[in-house]
């Protein structure tokens, strides 16, 4: 029969070991300094153009060609609001913009994301190859499929419609790679024990998968939303008469070839830009969750 040996007695080594351990790890206060610079001159760094923008749709024309420029407006003035909300017709630019972007959004997530499941958790032949030339589609720049999906939707008779503006972009290369790596790093034992159960591959994919896998959706969502909404060439030429034009081409038309009309165009560059900002104050926690989370095993 063993016999429990006593503790072995503490030393002042020892003593000094523990406290070290159980101390608060000190701060350097002078990486921490330079770290809050370094922080604060990256936040202007992306503050600054935002301000400039905001500032000059409030100011008036003399103080926008004013030499030397200045950040604040002497005076403020919301004329250039009301000239672009009238000149550009903003509310149906809206309107396009909103439905283009976000029934990519919604089509492009349903697409990707069970392409993303078969690729990721159904074995059949060719699964890696088809993966790869997925990857592959990646490197061809969007310029060069441009008039193959013009013909494309022309052939269609989907020309200056919203299934030809949005159609084309349900399924892309890049959210596909993402939610299969995510769907990867999800255990395979829930989807085990719901097999047993006997449920299907399309309901362990819509009760199991999509659930655990909302942070990734949201951020991709995220991305495919800010990206259609500010594209300009794409929606002006599946629409030849202008009747599907967005916000960014709307914004367009206040640049000329010799003068540009600063004050409207940043008017409606801030407009433009308030759906974006609460877009990304609905998914920030999700987003963040999803960039934290690819670091765990």
């Amino acid at each position: 029969m063993s016999t429990l040996s006593p503790p072995a007695p503490l030393t002042a080594a020892r003593v000094r070991g523990r406290r070290r351990a159980e101390a608060p790890a000190r701060v350097d206060p002078l990486g921490w300094i330079v770290g809050a610079c370094v922080a604060a001159s990256a936040v202007m760094l992306f503050l600054v153009p935002l301000l400039w923008a905001f500032f000059t749709s409030l100011k008036e024309d003399r103080d926008i060609t004013a030499f030397p420029p200045t950040l604040f407006p002497s005076s403020i003035t919301f004329e250039h609001y009301s000239t672009t909300w009238s000149s550009m017709d903003f509310p149906r630019l809206l309107m396009n913009t909103v439905i283009f972007a976000g029934g990519v959004t919604i089509l492009a997530l349903v697409c990707d994301s069970l392409a993303a499941y078969a690729l990721a958790r159904i074995d059949f032949p060719g699964r890696n190859v088809i993966f790869v030339l997925i990857l592959v589609t990646l490197m061809i720049p969007g310029q060069i499929t441009l008039v193959p999906l013009f013909n494309l939707v022309n052939g269609l008779n989907l020309l200056n419609t919203y299934g030809g503006l949005i159609l084309p972009r349900a399924a892309d290369a890049f959210g596909i790679f993402l939610l299969r790596q995510f769907f990867l790093s999800i255990p395979r034992d829930l989807e085990d024990a719901a097999r047993i159960d006997g449920a299907s591959e399309l309901r362990i994919f819509a009760r199991i998968v999509v659930p655990l896998s909302k942070p990734a959706l949201l951020t991709l969502g995220l991305f495919i939303f800010m990206a259609n909404w500010n594209d300009l060439l794409w929606p002006l030429i599946m629409s030849t008469d202008g009747s599907l034009a967005t916000l960014p081409s709307g914004l367009a038309s206040f640049i000329g070839q010799h003068v540009t009309d600063y004050g409207p165009l940043m008017g409606g560059s801030v407009l433009a830009m308030l759906p974006m900002f609460v877009a990304f104050l609905f998914v920030q926690r999700s987003f963040i969750q999803s960039i934290a989370s690819t670091g765990i095993k």
